[in-house]
């Protein structure tokens, strides 16, 4: 059977980009395509959009477009983005269009674009200036905290939905509530990810890695290996990100219920409702391949290299790539390879042991590893636990989840 609701990150421009950010894994990727750089042709569009179109007749369809940065490709590519999908659609479908961004070559025309199509933008922004540049230079080593705020408040003026896209590193774990407060009061974002940085590597590449995974001075890029059990300076330590999400929820949970939405705390609430959730948190690994710019597809987002390969979107309908045994090259049941210490946890029933690319450290009854942020996840939860069960009863007393803050 088809599964439903699943997406296709699409990468029209592949690891090309305007930034060099240092713990950007993806941006290795170029290596992969030299030769084969940034132009997605118009028959391949065309494909991409009638098979996705195809495969899902009726409800909502996710037109994803990520990178490296799509706006590289050039604003005519959305418009014929929106021609080809206006095209194909049929009666019955709500397409929904997504764009994520660093928002630094955004402009009027840019912006009136997005908001006449209703298309949601996430763009990346790690804090105040001091904590979004200490990892995210442009191509030319410069800061990019400006270009990024002036993208973001185009963006807001023109009335286009926008969700923050912030990154917990080294440099901005420690200051949880500076974080949450310049998003919420400064910016007035009301749509927040806090996504953890946790970049493995083997020891013969860990002094390379530290630098970064952009162009090293006269070597080029290091090619993100995606194994290993060594762990950057940069990546968020799980007890700082335990800490981190525990700072931010304690002043949500008492002021900003239904009016800021973070992600990690809207996802956990379904654990409770036994509601479906995304990849990260979910007890299957989720339904979302990623194709590149010259139409390879693979299993995952963080798993693009030669064995997660499916197959080629000219070659096979997106349904055929969704099939078992190809799309579930990683493992269906996220279970199925979880650590014994997991199955003694009481919060196994939110974090299913955490995604499998960070199951790193090394206990005598682990043999696939234990996750590297199964700690901050242990912590994390354990404290929401009280405030997420009156969350969840709440619905059945015939009342508002935000009632959580008169209790």
């Amino acid at each position: 059977m088809m599964p439903t609701g699943f997406h296709v990150l699409a990468k029209p421009a592949g690891a090309v980009c305007i930034l060099d950010c240092r713990y950007c894994f993806y941006l290795s990727n170029e290596m992969l395509y030299l030769g084969d750089r940034l132009r997605r042709s118009n028959e391949l569009l065309d494909t991409y959009i009638r098979r996705l179109l195809e495969t899902q007749p009726v409800g909502d369809v996710n037109v994803v477009w990520q990178g490296g940065e799509p706006t590289r490709m050039g604003f005519e590519f959305f418009r014929r983005v929106v021609r080809r999908v206006e095209l194909h659609r049929k009666a019955g479908q709500n397409v929904i269009h997504t764009m994520q961004t660093n928002g630094t070559r955004l402009n009027g025309k840019w912006c009136e674009f997005l908001k006449q199509h209703n298309i949601l933008v996430g763009i990346g922004l790690d804090g105040p200036q001091s904590m979004h540049e200490a990892y995210r230079p442009d191509e030319e080593g410069r800061g990019s905290f400006r270009a990024v705020i002036r993208g973001y408040e185009l963006l807001r003026r023109h009335g286009v939905d926008v969700n923050i896209l912030c990154t917990i590193h080294a440099a901005n774990a420690e200051h949880p509530r500076e974080v949450y407060r310049f998003f919420r009061d400064d910016l007035h974002a009301r749509y927040l990810q806090f996504i953890p940085i946790v970049e493995r590597t083997i020891e013969d590449q860990i002094s390379m890695a530290n630098f970064g995974w952009g162009r090293s001075p006269g070597v080029g890029r290091p090619i993100y290996p995606r194994r290993g059990g060594q762990i950057t300076e940069r990546s968020v330590r799980a007890d700082q990100f335990g800490r981190f999400l525990i700072a931010i929820f304690d002043q949500w949970v008492r002021r900003d219920v239904g009016k800021v939405f973070i992600q990690t705390f809207d996802v956990a609430l379904k654990s409770w409702l036994a509601q479906d959730k995304l990849c990260l948190l979910s007890p299957t690994r989720g339904n979302a391949l990623a194709i590149e710019q010259n139409g390879a597809v693979y299993s995952c987002d963080h798993y693009i290299e030669p064995k997660y390969r499916i197959r080629d979107i000219s070659e096979t309908p997106v349904g055929g790539l969704m099939a078992p045994g190809r799309h579930h090259a990683l493992g269906q049941n996220r279970l199925d390879r979880t650590s014994p210490y997991c199955h003694e946890c009481a919060v196994l029933f939110v974090c299913r042991g955490g995604c499998a690319r960070n199951r790193v450290i090394s206990t005598p009854r682990v043999e696939s590893g234990l996750g590297y942020l199964s700690a901050a996840y242990k912590l994390f939860f354990n404290h929401i636990n009280p405030a997420m069960r009156t969350m969840a009863d709440l619905p059945r007393q015939n009342r508002f989840a935000d009632d959580i803050m008169q209790v």
